[in-house]
């Protein structure tokens, strides 16, 4: 957008250094929201997963305003780094309380509504954006900037018509107000069988997390059991299951980067890296104009492979997914390294060329949407015990973060200065993530705590089952 450019001529392509800054730009969003998954655990615990959530809409909000209204590069870039404070936030918080005020037997799929519900909001903004490059003023971008304050003061307000989540109610021992809020979310009266029998089951829960955490840290308690508790996901017991939560995501992260100056993003969507440099991708390739377009029904072609993944990655496996579906990832890289290296120069003599990379980037992103998209935020979930699941799971997503603010960062200068040798790199990641898959992932589908013990040589659900098995009793006669 020329407004844009005008506006903040720091991005201009002839700017110097115009590359690192947008990267940079783009980055410091996913920076923010690095450092917004380490204090939303204890945050949520302390005053509701409700109200945290609205602290951090607000806190999105902020930022949001501060982009909109920002007279510099430098606000502009504060602005985003608050706002990654409240998108990494958020990407705990939603799916935390989606997952304990859900009935059991419905807690995947509204799992699933959240992801496809994501994966729509990318596709709608995007469109939104293209729409209002046609507008011949700074409105162009300042609107779309704007519009991200609309849905997260829907979330942070409309949040407090749903109830407290039972199990943060036992958390802070209100377990008389916790029946009354199952019984309200699950619409049936508190002396209902169903009820009683999934409210003791959280009372069983709870405690059996405290008894975990004394026996592991007895007397610790506060600023030091936090931390204590963190570094127990890289003690030896633990070590292999960290490297599979963490290396899955960072492998999803690191392998979908590419290429531009998308000014609508959603972080939280599993390709935001492609969808953020897409447009940049296609011009690069001889498309010119069509750039835009492409890279908008790159994104309809992506939400059409997240809701293909949900009917298989529990039919093929996600050991089999994660091997083949790197190596399906890598293979349209190689062949985008090969063309480029060969036509760039000159595409308009090879159009064929570069159509042919085109056609590479959607097998790309129909490979990813089937493979990594679901599996690496499967598999955290999976391999980490009950008591550790939390924090692992916090720690594998900050490590999406981190990664993608490092790709942000470093993918323009890359485009721009190594060509064909960008691709090459990144067919080599995926190529590593085939191996890093056959040698570190088990395969986890139908498995409970015990077999997954089995598989990563410890007892550490064995042990924890001894101990549920007691204080399940104990809550039995409650």
């Amino acid at each position: 957008m020329p407004q844009f450019h005008d506006a903040y001529p720091r991005l201009a392509p002839d700017a110097p250094s115009a590359e690192f800054w947008k990267g940079f730009m783009t980055g410091m969003l996913e920076l923010g929201a690095f450092l917004g998954c380490f204090f939303f655990p204890q945050l949520a615990d302390t005053i509701s997963r409700k109200w945290s959530l609205s602290i951090v809409a607000a806190i999105f909000i902020i930022g949001a305003i501060m982009q909109t209204a920002a007279p510099d590069y430098a606000v502009l870039v504060a602005g985003r780094t608050i706002t990654g404070v409240g998108v990494g936030t958020m990407a705990l918080g939603a799916p935390l309380y989606i997952s304990e005020v859900s009935p059991p037997q419905v807690r995947g799929t509204l799992l699933v509504l959240e992801s496809l519900a994501i994966v729509m909001g990318v596709v709608s903004s995007y469109w939104v954006a293209y729409g209002c490059q046609y507008i011949d003023s700074e409105a162009s971008f300042r609107v779309p900037f704007g519009l991200q304050m609309v849905s997260a003061g829907v979330i942070g307000t409309m949040i407090h018509l749903f109830p407290y989540s039972p199990r943060w109610l036992v958390l802070v021992e209100r377990d008389e107000d916790a029946l009354e809020s199952l019984a309200k979310l699950r619409r049936l009266p508190a002396t209902d069988s169903r009820v009683v029998t999934e409210w003791r089951g959280i009372l069983a829960e709870i405690q059996f997390q405290k008894i975990m955490s004394e026996k592991a840290h007895p007397g610790k308690q506060g600023l030091v059991l936090e931390l204590l508790q963190w570094a127990d996901l890289f003690r030896k017991k633990t070590w292999r299951r960290t490297v599979v939560g963490i290396r899955s995501l960072r492998c999803q992260r690191v392998s979908c980067s590419k290429t531009d100056l998308n000014q609508v993003e959603e972080p939280t969507d599993i390709a935001s890296r492609f969808i953020y440099y897409a447009p940049t991708l296609f011009t690069s390739l001889g498309q010119g104009d069509l750039s835009l377009i492409l890279a908008g029904t790159l994104n309809i072609g992506q939400l059409v492979a997240v809701m293909a993944a949900f009917l298989i990655v529990d039919a093929v496996g996600r050991r089999t997914l994660a091997i083949w579906g790197a190596f399906a990832m890598g293979v349209p890289y190689v062949v985008i390294a090969a063309l480029y290296g060969l036509y760039s120069d000159d595409w308009p003599a090879h159009p064929a060329a570069g159509w042919a990379c085109v056609a590479m980037a959607y097998v790309y992103i129909c490979a990813y949407g089937i493979s990594y998209s679901p599996l690496a935020w499967a598999l955290p979930s999976e391999v980490y015990s009950t008591v550790q699941r939390s924090k692992g799971v916090a720690l594998a997503t900050a490590t999406v973060w981190l990664s993608n603010f490092i790709v942000g960062v470093a993918t323009p200068p890359m485009i721009s200065q190594a060509g064909f040798g960008t691709y090459v790199f990144f067919a080599i990641m995926c190529f590593l993530g085939v191996i890093w898959a056959w040698v570190f992932v088990p395969e986890t589908k139908g498995k409970t705590l015990e077999e997954l013990d089995d598989v990563f040589g410890d007892a550490t659900g064995h042990e924890e089952h001894e101990v549920m098995r007691s204080v399940a009793a104990e809550a039995r006669r409650r």
